[in-house]
C-alpha cells in the first residue's frame, strides 16, 4: 500500500472520528447508529481504526501533507 493510500485512509477515518465525536454531544453515536450498538466487534474495530488511524496521522502528517 503507498503511502499517499495510507494517507488518505488515515484521513478518513479521522474525520469519521471527529463527527463521531461531535454526534456523541448530541446523544448520538456513529458505531452504535451504523454498526450495532457501542460493544459490537465492527464498532470496537471501528474505533480502533480511528485511534491507529490518529496516531499514524500524528507521526506522519507533516511529512505526507503539501500545505503544512
Amino acid at each position: 500500500m503507498s503511502s499517499k493510500t495510507l494517507h488518505i485512509i488515515t484521513f478518513f477515518l479521522l474525520v469519521i472520528g471527529g463527527v463521531n465525536w461531535l454526534l456523541l454531544v448530541l446523544n448520538y453515536e456513529l458505531g452504535a447508529l451504523f454498526l450495532g450498538g457501542t460493544n459490537s466487534t465492527a464498532s470496537i474495530v471501528l474505533y480502533v481504526l480511528v485511534g491507529l488511524s490518529a496516531l499514524y496521522q500524528l507521526v506522519t502528517h507533516k511529512k505526507d501533507c503539501k500545505t503544512c
